[in-house]
């Protein structure tokens, strides 16, 4: 999985996941004794179940489609049982008598899963992507320094010719594809190259490009499924190699293709 798909509020539940497994181990009871791998039914109902919880809903972000368990989707469910295990926790820690440090740690560390669970769709701050948007690499981003030729070739890679990438070392007199460029009289200017752009931009004129993603955005079926094939993350440079309407026919690394309907801010290369 492209750990630059997950949130700030997955890195919440995830280190909420980790803690209820530290929690476990410690006594459920001030006065000492058993932890939670000696109470099967706390164990399974809020320490498990959190660590489950977590597994699902970061597993769910991996998946190009979504999958319903008990009708529901592997995130909701994941969703509702973070939930659950923070309410069987805090019930737990009422009924003890004299809670121990692994029931406190436990309840605190279900509430904050459950909370993140339940906001991070809400809440932008717990939207914006774990590990920042990052300038993606021109330099090599996907091969080693000095790399060869590398047949249909990514950003960086040294090659002759071929679709246009950041970094490559283009042909002079060379547009995206390798195709002549019109030749420009002596007042051209950088408005000459900005009506280039443009121009890039009609289908009829239409000539592939590099580009990455502000943000991680779905890539849908060019048969017009409804459901994403897959996600396109921050840091990842992919081909353009049709554009239909406002949309893009866009292939990633592992030669799939699909339509990015939405276009909004994205950096050529």
């Amino acid at each position: 999985m492209n750990i630059r798909s997950l949130s700030r509020g997955d890195g919440v539940v995830i280190g909420a996941a980790v803690l209820l497994l530290i929690a476990s181990f410690l006594n459920l009871s001030s006065y000492g004794g058993a932890n939670a791998w000696q109470s099967l039914a706390l164990l399974m109902s809020v320490y498990l179940a959190g660590v489950i919880a977590a597994a699902l809903i970061v597993t769910a972000r991996a998946l190009p489609q979504p999958r319903k368990v008990a009708g529901l989707e592997l995130g909701q469910f994941g969703v509702a049982l973070s939930v659950f295990a923070a309410w069987t926790a805090f019930w737990a820690i009422l009924g003890s008598g004299g809670a121990g440090v692994g029931l406190i740690i436990g309840l605190i560390a279900a509430l904050a899963q459950a909370g993140a669970a339940v906001a991070t769709p809400l809440v932008p701050a717990l939207k914006v992507a774990l590990i920042g948007e990052a300038r993606p690499q021109v330099a090599h981003p996907y091969g080693t320094p000095g790399g060869g030729t590398q047949g249909y070739g990514y950003p960086g890679a040294q090659q002759q010719g071929g679709y246009g990438y950041p970094g490559g070392q283009q042909q002079p007199g060379q547009g995206y594809g390798g195709q002549p460029a019109p030749a420009a009289d002596s007042g051209a200017t950088a408005g000459g190259a900005a009506g280039a752009t443009a121009a890039a931009g009609s289908p009829a004129d239409f000539s592939p490009f590099w580009f990455a993603v502000p943000v991680a955005r779905p890539l849908y079926g060019e048969e017009g499924s409804p459901a994403p094939i897959a996600e396109l993350a921050p840091g990842t440079w992919y081909l353009a190699v049709e554009q239909r309407g406002a949309a893009l026919i866009a292939q990633t690394q592992d030669g799939r293709r699909g339509i990015l309907q939405d276009t909004t801010g994205i950096q050529r290369g």
